[in-house]
């Protein structure tokens, strides 16, 4: 599902730094663009663009970020989908996000993953 791990700070599990923070992905939500096993950088800074991947608290599940990529900025937020349509939930099931914890700048693959 594209799901970053516990909330930490984003707010959780993760590392905030000087505006930053990085966290690791699980699920195929988001594939090709990003795989289970990636870690990402995100710039909490709440602002987005469509076409931006982001990472944002899951309307559903407090305490789980997730990352999606903005489709479009609508009334009330976010409109927010999974680069792997059949493999993600996302605005489809859950509607408009209000808001977006931050955009993802950088991706790691795992070493043996390296392109």
């Amino acid at each position: 599902m594209g799901q970053a791990l516990p909330d930490p700070g984003c707010v959780g599990h993760t590392t905030p730094v000087r505006g930053f923070c990085y966290l690791a992905v699980s699920g195929p939500s988001m594939e090709p663009t990003l795989h289970p096993g990636d870690w990402i950088v995100a710039r909490r800074d709440g602002r987005a663009a469509p076409g931006d991947v982001v990472v944002l608290k899951h309307p559903r599940r407090p305490g789980l970020l997730i990352v999606k990529r903005v489709a479009e900025i609508r009334e009330g937020g976010f409109w927010v989908l999974g680069d792997a349509a059949g493999a993600s939930t996302d605005s489809r099931d859950f509607g408009v996000v209000p808001a977006v914890v931050g955009r993802v700048v950088w991706r790691i693959r795992p070493w043996g993953r390296v392109r």
